[in-house]
């Protein structure tokens, strides 16, 4: 008898086990790990980068070291931070961003200081290697957004019923998004 019920319990448990949704999981979780390899990726090549532009700006702008030395050092601290999908949370995240955006705030500053050298803006290395970096940026926005689509997709999978049930047992945990810099809802004011 116990051994009926035993088969009886099995073939009725297929299907829900069958359709809880762990594999579907596992390839949405590996989407999401995918697409954070990618940001990473363009962000490398961002910093990879800058030692050309520091070295180009160097030659034209010797007496401009404060501005250089805060790119590399900004660089420095950007590349420092290496963070695997497995510590992706939301203060892991706030802190990779925090760093990112330090480098790209010393390459503002860096860009204010080209404005100074008419010779350095026509250099044709310069330009080149501006049209990189500027590509680059561009990157780093779609990789974010794809990233931030597919934990969207994922986080959302593992929040609905009866996933969630599943999703707890295996330990699927929810993935942090990508979030604006703080300041960035308002417009930067112009002035001429």
């Amino acid at each position: 008898m116990r051994l009926i019920r035993f088969v009886v319990l099995v073939i009725l448990a297929i299907p829900f086990f069958s359709s809880c949704g762990y594999n579907k999981m596992v390839e949405l979780r590996e989407g999401v790990d995918a697409q954070w390899a990618q940001v990473e990726n363009v962000y490398q090549r961002r910093a990879d980068l800058i030692p050309n532009l520091v070295n180009t700006v160097k030659g034209y702008a010797a007496h401009e070291q404060e501005t250089l030395e805060g790119v590399v050092e900004a660089r420095s601290k950007a590349t420092g931070i290496n963070l695997s999908v497995d510590e992706l949370n939301d203060e892991t995240l706030r802190q990779f961003q925090e760093a990112q955006e330090g480098l790209s705030s010393a390459l503002s500053r860096l860009m204010v200081v080209v404005e100074q050298y008419p010779d350095l803006k026509a250099n044709q290395n310069f330009l080149d290697l501006q049209a990189q970096l500027e590509g680059t940026e561009n990157r780093i926005a779609v990789e974010r957004n794809r990233f931030n689509e597919a934990t969207r997709v994922y986080n959302t999978y593992i929040s609905k019923f009866p996933q969630v049930i599943m999703a707890s047992l295996f330990k699927f945990e929810r993935k942090p998004y990508f979030e604006a810099q703080s300041g960035a809802e308002k417009a930067p004011e112009v002035q001429f």
